[in-house]
C-alpha cells in the first residue's frame, strides 16, 4: 500500500490551503503574503516522528542522498562504498559529488555485506552508503563497528524503506546521516521530493545552505543580502509538496500495519520449500515487498506472468522475485 493509493480529500484540502493562506509556492520569503511555511512544518513534523535533531526538505531522495555526502566531506578522489542490490540513483548521487562509488555484495538480506565492504576500505574510502533495499533494514550494527574501526562515516540510504526500524531506532538516524524519499511509488509521497535526516548540527548546517544556493538565512540581512561561507545549488521542495507531505505524514504508522497484515498473510500461505528473503533479527521493515527467490529466469518470468494476470504489481530492479 504506497502512499498514493491513500491521496484524497485531506491532502486535496491541504493543497488548497496553499491558496487559500496566500498561494506561496516557494519555501522562502514572502513573508507579508503568506500565514504559513508549509516545507518548514514538515521539517519540523519529520524531526519529532523520527525522533531526530534534524529534518532538511529536499527535491527528491537523489538530492538528499547527495547533498548528504557534500556534508560529510566527500570530494574528487574519495571513494565510497555501497552495495550490489541497488537503484541506480545511489550511485548517480555519487558520481555528482565528485567520488567514485564502489561496490560491495550483499548477503542473504539482500542488503549490505558488511565482511565484503570491510574487504574493500582503503585510504581513500570517505563514507559508506549502505541501502535499506524494498523496506528491509540493513544489519546496521556490524555497519557501524566498521565505521567506528575505521574512522569512516556512514550516510544511510533510507529511500526505499521509510519509517523502518533496527534496534528500535528509525533507519536513516542510525548513521551520520540519511536520506528519505517520497516520489510517487513511496511509503509516502509528495510527487517527487526527500528529506536528509542527522542528528549532527554540522551536518544540517550545511545540507541547509547547500541546497538553496548556499543562503545562511543570516537574521541580520535581508535574504538578497545573505551571507555565505559556501556554494550551493537548488535542491529546494516547494509549499505544495510539503502541504502533501504533512498529511501523508500523518498516514505513515497506518500504511505500514496495513503491510503488514497483507505480508504475514502471504508469508504464512507460502510453502516452506520456497526460500524468503531473511530479514535481519531486531528488524522492523515496512512490509512494501515480499521477495523469494527462484530457481532460474524462467521460473521468474512464469511468476512475473501469473502476479501481472492476477492484478499484482511487481517491482523493476527487475522484478523483485
Amino acid at each position: 500500500m504506497p502512499g498514493f493509493e491513500l491521496i484524497g480529500k485531506e491532502e486535496q484540502e491541504a493543497v488548497n490551503q496553499v491558496f487559500d493562506d496566500g498561494g506561496i509556492l516557494f519555501a522562502h520569503g514572502f513573508d507579508g503574503m503568506r500565514k504559513n511555511y508549509h516545507v518548514r512544518e514538515f521539517e519540523v513534523l519529520m524531526a519529532k516522528h523520527f525522533d531526530c535533531s534534524h529534518a532538511l526538505a529536499v527535491s527528491s531522495g537523489t538530492a538528499a542522498i547527495k547533498i548528504a555526502l557534500k556534508a560529510l566531506g566527500v570530494k574528487s578522489g574519495d571513494e565510497v562504498i555501497t552495495q550490489a542490490f541497488n537503484f541506480i540513483a545511489t550511485v548517480e548521487a555519487i558520481l555528482d559529488a565528485g567520488a567514485k562509488p564502489v561496490i560491495a555484495n550483499v548477503n542473504e538480506t539482500l542488503n549490505m555485506d558488511a565482511s565484503d565492504c570491510e574487504s574493500l576500505i582503503t585510504d581513500k574510502t570517505k563514507v559508506l552508503l549502505p541501502v535499506h533495499m524494498l523496506s528491509v533494514p540493513v544489519d546496521m550494527n556490524k555497519i557501524m563497528i566498521l565505521a567506528k574501526k575505521y574512522n569512516i562515516k556512514v550516510l544511510e540510504d533510507s529511500c526505499e524503506s521509510v519509517g523502518a526500524k533496527y534496534s528500535g531506532k528509525y533507519i536513516g538516524t542510525i548513521g551520520h546521516a540519511g536520506a528519505f524519499s517520497f516520489d510517487f511509488g513511496k511509503i509516502i509521497t509528495t510527487g517527487e521530493g526527500g528529506m536528509v535526516v542527522t542528528n549532527n548540527p554540522a551536518v544540517d548546517k550545511y545540507t541547509r545552505e547547500y541546497h538553496d544556493h548556499g543562503h545562511e538565512n543570516n537574521p541580520a540581512f535581508p535574504r538578497g543580502k545573505d551571507t555565505k561561507s559556501i556554494f550551493g545549488f537548488n535542491y529546494r521542495m516547494t509549499e505544495m509538496q510539503a502541504a502533501v507531505g504533512k498529511v501523508q505524514l500523518s498516514r505513515l504508522n497506518h500504511i505500514i500495519t496495513e503491510n503488514k497484515l497483507r505480508y504475514q498473510m502471504f508469508e504464512k500461505n507460502i510453502p516452506h520449500s520456497v526460500k524468503l528473503r531473511k530479514i535481519p533479527d531486531g528488524s522492523d521493515p515496512i512490509y512494501d515487498t515480499l521477495i523469494f527467490f527462484t530457481e532460474s529466469d524462467n521460473e521468474k518470468e512464469r511468476y512475473v506472468r501469473i502476479l501481472t494476470d492476477e492484478g499484482f504489481g511487481t517491482k523493476n530492479l527487475p522484478d523483485a522475485l
